[in-house]
């Protein structure tokens, strides 16, 4: 674990933790403010559906939002959308959209779809380059940390942790 990587996240986190909106304890990562169907927007507005079935990182649109669990998505397209409402927990990002590193290190960061990853099928986000280049060096790893952080760090807030 490279704790100058660690450190340079709640650096850049830092700055950000007073417009971070505090809903629902955190359990998902979402945009300050609301969207048009009243609830914060998920995955930054890109659309989950586009990016996991054919790999294309695709900006959603207002026109096709889909709630689900208080956070809302935005879709290319209706059939998107459909196909999402479907299946949600197959499309949603993995640790409620929050960085996956920094879930693995006991944080909530932000997660950047820019910067993503897509391993058997989910949906992996991270702050930033540089942290999904430390991804990169062990991926299993990483996720098997995140994956267990995430149960013990699910309902807590962002500023608690």
């Amino acid at each position: 674990m490279n704790k100058t990587l660690i450190a340079a996240a709640a650096i850049a986190m830092a700055g950000m933790a007073a417009t971070v909106p505090a809903i629902a304890a955190d359990e998902y990562n979402t945009s300050s403010g609301l969207t048009a169907a009243g609830a914060p927007l998920g995955l930054h507005g890109i659309d989950p559906v586009a990016f996991l079935d054919i790999g294309n990182r695709q900006e959603g649109t207002a026109v096709h939002t889909a709630v689900h669990d208080g956070v809302a998505y935005y879709f290319t397209s209706e059939a998107n959308k459909d196909t999402f409402e479907a299946n949600p927990a197959k499309y949603l990002p993995q640790n409620g959209g929050f960085c996956t590193f920094g879930v693995s290190v006991g944080k909530k960061f932000d997660g950047d779809p820019a910067y993503a990853d897509v391993m058997d099928g989910k949906l992996y986000v991270f702050l930033s380059e540089e942290i999904f280049k430390a991804y990169q060096k062990d991926k299993a790893g990483t996720i098997a940390k995140a994956e267990a952080n995430w149960k013990k760090i699910q309902n807590t807030k962002a500023t608690e942790l």
